[in-house]
């Protein structure tokens, strides 16, 4: 396979596209209506078409005057109106000018505006102009955003705090909206406890169910909590049963083919399994798979694995989902603040924090360790079969990009 010296290894490139594949297969198409308030973070469902210009009238980008052009020759100008925003102008008197206010109408018959800074009020009242004039300065025609009938929004779109300020300015007190995905989260493995109960020998705290029933809330799902599949055959194939009114199950572990990995036993037996081998590091095992139609994302169980593979594939893939069309997070290049001597077969995603106009690594990009990725701020991309200089450039992933 292209970018990857080992044949059993999937590149990350062809696994996303296969997974987006399978999320176009089976978008989300539920929708609801929601007051604009209730609508952040949501995907809307249908296209935002402007209902009127705006602006819908010219008006007054700055604090001045306004008048015809045609009638100023180098004179003073009497004041014949005071306009303020919100209010409803008469026509401007020829030969004269009006005060004016920053977002207010320009009336009728008027084609520019003069800042007050380059005007001088004089003692009879009337207004000298300081500076040369041009037709349309400083006015904001009318329709200078967007015309009535324009689609401003596309469905698909992701509704942050802008496009919801957008959708006011618009009118729009209802938006349509994809409803939110049912996401059901299991972790696997006898050796996982919830924080607050005892150890046993061997035992660990399970940190991958609050990292990802967090993450996917942020992401605008609805978290169904399917706790923890203890290493029981039985057990497994029940709890699977019980989540059949999902839309997603991600599970963190459990689904290779070793002795204890009965989530994959019963994927095997009773529903489809693929395992993908992907070429990056950490995480290398991936499983897509479904269980009585319901599609299961099976992520390694490694702390830093679990967050990578997520983060590169499972986000993306819901996002699609829900109609999303730009779903690959920004990267940037950046100076490597650290030198990389020994090129990898795997594309690696190191911790990395930007400090200072480079990239910094965290001292133990172990994939057990997940402190690196509370210090960093995002992650460094190091392409397979690559060395790195000190200061030779390297994508860096900010994880603001990739927890949203």
């Amino acid at each position: 396979m292209s970018g990857c010296e080992h044949p059993g290894l999937m590149p990350l490139e062809a696994a996303l596209e296969r997974l987006l594949q399978l999320a176009e297969a089976a978008p989300i198409r539920e929708r609801e209506i929601l007051p604009l308030a209730a609508a952040c973070g949501r995907v809307l469902a249908e296209p935002l078409v402007a209902e009127l210009d705006l602006p819908p009238w010219p008006n007054s980008a700055m604090d001045g005057y306004a008048l015809r052009l045609a009638d100023w020759q180098d004179e003073p100008l009497r004041v014949s109106q005071r306009i303020f925003a919100g209010q409803a102008p008469a026509p401007l008197e020829p030969g004269t000018c009006a005060r004016i206010f920053t977002g207010a109408p320009l009336p009728e018959g008027a084609d520019c505006v003069e800042m007050q800074e380059n005007a001088e009020l004089l003692d009879d009242g009337r207004v000298r102009f300081l500076e040369r004039l041009t037709a349309g300065q400083h006015v904001r025609p009318q329709g200078q955003e967007t015309r009535q009938g324009e689609t401003v929004l596309a469905a698909g779109t992701r509704l942050s705090p802008v496009e919801l300020g957008l959708c006011a300015t618009l009118g729009a007190a209802e938006l349509s909206v994809v409803r939110r995905p049912r996401v059901a989260v299991l972790s696997t493995g006898d050796e996982l406890v919830e924080p607050g109960q005892p150890l046993g020998p061997g035992q660990i705290y399970n940190s991958n169910r609050r990292l990802l029933c967090s993450w996917l809330e942020q992401l605008g799902c609805e978290v169904v909590d399917g706790g923890i599949l203890p290493d029981d055959l039985a057990l497994t194939r029940a709890r699977l049963t019980e989540l059949n009114a999902v839309d997603l199950i991600v599970s963190t572990g459990g689904v290779s083919v070793g002795e204890a990995d009965f989530l994959g036993q019963v994927l095997r037996e009773d529903g489809e399994l693929a395992l993908w081998k992907l070429a990056i590091k950490p995480g290398k095992p991936l499983t897509f798979g479904r269980y009585q139609g319901v599609p299961l994302l099976g992520l390694p169980g490694n702390p830093a694995s679990t967050l990578v593979t997520f983060a590169l594939l499972a986000r993306p893939y819901l996002l699609r989902r829900l109609g999303v069309e730009s779903v690959e997070p920004l990267r940037f290049p950046v100076p490597a603040g650290f030198a990389w001597s020994k090129p990898g077969s795997r594309r690696e995603f190191l911790r990395a924090r930007f400090e200072q106009g480079r990239a910094l690594l965290y001292k133990n990009q172990s994939s057990g360790v997940l402190r690196g990725v509370a210090w960093a701020d995002g992650l460094v991309e190091v392409r397979e079969g690559r060395t790195l200089a000190e200061g030779e450039l390297v994508d860096f992933i900010p994880l603001s990009e990739l927890l949203v």
